[in-house]
């Protein structure tokens, strides 16, 4: 039907017949000629109708906005005073011979023309027109090219593309499971897969070296602005390389996504601990892009006159840090009390903060509730510390250690964006050695799952299972887990000791993991992998706020769809066939 689209029109096209289709964008009748904004996936061309061509001035004069039309015509190049240079074919112009309507469209909901924000719910409702808008659909073909360069790198490094099964057995990863009741089996359930992690590690006992997949994912969990319950994960396996040699591997990976698709050559990726990143940031996932940093101070406050201070530094469960803001001084009285109660959300009692006015001036040029409960000295160490400086302001939390940590690294990440302190550009970071459990409700979990293989002989981690330390790796950008990954369990026994330790013991662990155990005893070669976002990763590399942005047909912040209405209720035959019964609370 059509020649060409309509963006992709140059002035080496000058002379030549094309064929167009696509939507009215905008019509402006001035008279002896109709201009008609034409608009398709590619771009906007402008098609001229001169009034000598009746039957395309009789058709032109009852478009609207929106209508799809095909259009025969001759390019021509524009006056030099009449060129467009916000369009790309803002040079040239279709000389209309021939229009014809090939339908038409109802008045939209919302304008496309000179777009007004709506609520998320209207454009979800209504996603097909939100697609029409530049501004989105980018987003979503910039996805598209994204997963085209991550197939392309990942085969021209020997990966075999292969994919696992969607309806799999429920097994405990973390989050809850989709289930999908089965017909044939009543009274069972399949779920859909959190991510391919066990059967990407019988790949590997399967020889198969060099996985990936770009799989879908499914997760029952709380939504958020990287978050969604369905998702797309760029998944990998590997036998035979170290923690290092996987990480160079996907440093390379995500260099040339970054290099090809967005011209940026990114710089080193440094490492950090764990146990650093959460003393230094308050996060396992800093964004190193804001030049702010906590400061440990316990030290400072033992025996201490200030007894809530006192309490906290003598209690090894507990922290008490800081976080200098340059220039903070300027913040509002009605600030300070708001960033007070922004940490609440975190668990925090409260936020102490000294205001130094003058440095020069000792006590007397400073300003807080706090100074009457501390000693001077106290107070000099605890500005040279943190290096105040005149004009500054220091916060401090003494609380136990995670809210501590996760209060004031929030409050580091908000100060850093309301002060306009975060740099250009783009931050990566390896987290490193995770810790392998955490005790949650009176038993330890896994940090990451439960394959994920210690760094510690077995003696130590029966011993202290708490200091145990893994091979796990997240890769952060711009303070987003843009993925995660680890080095493989691939001794059964130590897979044994795991279950056990976390409470699955060998009859639960049996029945849940009886297939990888039974796996694991025929040759297990070392293999580690990683999973990363492909969603979070467009996300980031096209400044998107949420990954709603470069989705084709996002869900909501409540998991709905409000295009498709899902989920809907299903009638009574099909919950019949399945032996189930809906109880509504």
């Amino acid at each position: 039907m059509r020649t060409h689209y309509c963006g992709d029109l140059t002035e080496k096209h000058i002379d030549k017949n094309v064929k167009l289709a696509g939507w009215v964008h905008r019509c402006r009748d001035f008279g002896g000629v109709i201009f008609i904004d034409l608009r398709d996936r590619e771009g906007i061309v402008q098609v001229v109708c001169h009034a000598d061509v009746k039957n395309v001035v009789r058709i032109a004069k009852t478009l609207h906005n929106e209508d799809v039309i095909y259009v025969e015509g001759q390019v021509q190049k524009r006056l030099k005073e009449r060129q467009n240079p916000h369009i790309k074919t803002g040079t040239i112009e279709i000389i209309a011979l021939n229009i014809q309507i090939l339908n038409r469209s109802e008045i939209l909901p919302f304008s496309l023309e000179d777009y007004i924000p709506v609520n998320e719910e209207l454009r979800f409702y209504h996603r097909y027109l939100d697609l029409r808008r530049p501004e989105i659909f980018e987003k979503v073909r910039f996805r598209s090219k994204l997963t085209h360069a991550v197939r392309a790198f990942l085969d021209r490094n020997g990966f075999l593309d292969i994919e696992t099964p969607i309806l799999i057995r429920s097994t405990p990863e973390g989050a809850r499971d989709y289930l999908v009741p089965s017909r044939v089996y009543q009274g069972k359930f399949y779920a859909l897969p959190q991510s391919p992690q066990l059967l990407k590690q019988l790949l590997m006992i399967s020889g198969v070296d060099r996985y990936y997949q770009l799989a879908r994912c499914f997760r029952d969990e709380d939504c958020r602005a990287d978050r969604q319950p369905e998702f797309t994960q760029i998944d990998i396996e590997v036998s035979f390389m170290s923690e290092e040699e996987i990480q160079t591997l996907i440093e390379k990976m995500i260099r040339s996504l970054f290099k090809k698709l967005l011209g940026v050559t990114l710089n080193a990726f440094p490492k950090m601990t764990h146990r650093e990143a959460m003393r230094r940031y308050g996060s396992d996932k800093p964004d190193l892009r804001i030049p702010l940093e906590l400061v440990e101070v316990d030290d400072l406050f033992e025996k201490s006159s200030f007894s809530v201070f006192a309490e906290h530094a003598l209690n090894p469960e507990s922290r008490i840090a800081a976080l200098r803001l340059p220039n903070g001084c300027a913040l509002s009285r009605k600030q300070l009390d708001e960033y007070t109660e922004f940490v609440k959300i975190y668990g925090a009692k409260g936020l102490a903060y000294i205001k130094v006015n003058d440095r020069e001036k000792g006590m007397e040029g400073l300003q807080s509730s706090l100074l009457k409960f501390l000693e001077p000295n106290r107070v000099e160490k605890l500005l040279n510390r943190v290096q105040a400086q005149t004009g500054d302001v220091i916060f401090l939390i003494a609380d136990k250690a995670k809210i501590a940590s996760e209060a004031l690294g929030a409050l580091r990440i908000k100060l850093g964006h309301d002060c306009h302190l975060a740099q250009e550009g783009f931050a990566p970071l390896w987290v490193v050695e995770f810790p392998t459990f955490e005790f949650v409700d009176g038993r330890w979990q896994s940090v990451h799952h439960p394959f994920t293989a210690p760094k510690v002989s077995l003696d130590d981690l029966e011993q202290a299972p708490g200091q145990a330390v893994s091979s796990a790796f997240d890769l952060v950008i711009n303070g987003i887990e843009v993925g995660g990954g680890s080095i493989r369990i691939h001794n059964v026994d130590l897979q044994k000791k795991i279950f056990e330790l976390l409470g699955i013991h060998e009859k639960a662990a049996e029945a849940k993991f009886g297939f990888l155990l039974r796996a694991m005893k025929y040759g297990c070669p070392p293999h580690g992998g990683v999973g990363f976002g492909l969603d979070r990763l467009a996300m980031i590399m096209t400044g998107a706020q949420s990954i709603r942005e470069v989705l084709a047909f996002p869900k909501t912040a409540t998991a709905a769809c409000p295009l498709t209405e899902a989920p809907s209720t299903v009638d009574k035959k099909q919950l019949e066939e399945l032996g189930i019964k809906v109880i509504k609370n």
